[in-house]
C-alpha cells in the first residue's frame, strides 16, 4: 500500500513551494492538487491552476509523483489538456498522473457561462473526453470528430515522457465510468459514497467501498483485463470516518481498507479553520510512521 497527500492550490508559490518540498521530505509516494476554478468554502479566498502548481512543483522536487486528482471536462477540452500535461509530464522528468473524473454541478460547471449538464450528459462528455484525451497523448497526429469533442489535426510532439502516455487514474462509481477506468485506466479513484458523509455512517463506509470495488473487478472482467493491473485510490476526506486524529485512527483505517483491495491512499494536507483541519504533526507522524504500523 501507499500513500500520498493533497495539497490544494491556496497557497502564494514562496509558501506553496515549502509544502509541496516538506511532502517529498515526508516520503508521500505522490502529492496531488484539486484541479478546479475554486471550490466549496474556499471560493471567495485565494486559489490558483492546477497546471501551473503542477509544472511549478516539478521544478521544487525530485523523486514524488505529481498529479491531479482529479480533472474533468467541466472546464476542460483534450486538446488544450492534453498540450498542458504533455508540457508538465516533460518538466516533472516523467513524474505525472492524471486523475480525471466525469465533474460535478459545482461552481466550475457554470463558471463558462453554460447551465450545469445533467448527470446523463456529464456521462456521455466524460464518455469521449477519456478516449480522445488517450489519443491526443499517444499520438503525434490526432484528428477525431465527436458529438462534444473534436480534434483537427492536433499536435502533441514530442509526446509524453512516460510512454505509450501519462497513466491516467479515472474517478468513478457508475457503469458508465467504470467501463472507463477499465479500458483507459492504469488507476481507479473514490472517494466514498456520492451521496456524502451525512448519509453513510461510519461503520458501513468500508462496506460501500468494497461494493465499488467489486463493481470495479466487474468491469475489468467484462473488458478482458485483470483487475490487478489497476491501482485502486481511496481520497480521504468525503466521508464521516477521522483517520487523522491520531496515529492509532490512521492505522485502523488504513488496515480496514488494506483488506478490501485499496493500494493507495490519499490524505488532505491539513488547511487550518477548513473542513481539512488536522494537527499537522499527528499528519507528518502518519506520513512516516502511518504505513510501517500496518505490518
Amino acid at each position: 500500500m501507499r500513500l500520498s497527500t493533497v495539497i490544494l492550490p491556496i497557497h502564494r508559490w514562496n509558501e506553496g513551494q515549502k509544502i509541496w518540498r516538506r511532502a517529498e521530505d515526508l516520503g508521500f509516494h505522490a502529492a496531488y492538487t484539486y484541479d478546479h476554478l475554486s471550490w466549496r468554502s474556499f471560493r471567495d479566498e485565494p486559489w490558483f491552476g492546477a497546471v501551473p502548481t503542477l509544472t511549478a512543483a516539478a521544478a521544487a522536487t525530485e523523486r514524488m509523483r505529481l498529479g491531479t486528482l482529479v480533472t474533468s471536462p467541466n472546464f476542460r477540452h483534450p486538446v488544450t489538456l492534453a498540450k498542458e500535461l504533455v508540457s508538465v509530464d516533460d518538466v516533472s522528468g516523467g513524474r505525472l498522473t492524471v486523475g480525471i473524473g466525469a465533474g460535478g454541478v459545482g461552481y466550475d460547471a457554470t463558471a463558462l457561462g453554460q447551465e450545469a449538464w445533467s448527470a446523463k450528459e456529464r456521462a456521455a462528455r466524460f464518455g469521449e473526453f477519456v478516449p480522445l484525451l488517450d489519443e491526443l497523448l499517444r499520438n503525434d497526429s490526432t484528428t477525431r470528430e465527436g458529438t462534444y469533442y473534436s480534434a483537427v489535426e492536433a499536435r502533441n510532439i514530442p509526446g509524453c515522457v512516460q510512454r505509450p502516455r501519462v497513466p491516467f487514474y479515472v474517478a468513478a462509481t457508475g457503469p458508465k465510468g467504470l467501463k472507463l477506468a477499465a479500458e483507459y485506466g492504469q488507476g481507479w479513484v473514490t472517494y466514498g459514497d456520492p451521496r456524502g458523509p451525512g448519509d453513510v455512517p461510519v461503520e458501513q463506509a468500508p462496506e460501500v467501498i468494497r461494493g465499488q470495488v467489486e463493481k470495479l473487478t466487474a468491469a475489468c472482467a467484462a473488458t478482458g483485463r485483470d483487475v490487478a493491473e489497476l491501482a485502486k485510490v481511496l481520497l480521504q476526506g468525503s466521508t464521516a470516518e477521522k483517520p487523522l486524529q491520531s496515529l492509532d485512527a490512521f492505522v485502523d483505517w488504513a488496515g480496514r481498507y488494506r483488506e478490501i483491495g485499496i493500494t493507495e491512499l490519499v490524505i488532505h494536507w491539513p488547511v487550518p479553520d477548513s473542513i481539512f483541519a488536522n494537527d499537522l504533526g499527528t499528519f507528518e507522524r502518519i506520513a512516516t510512521e502511518g504505513l510501517a504500523q500496518l505490518g
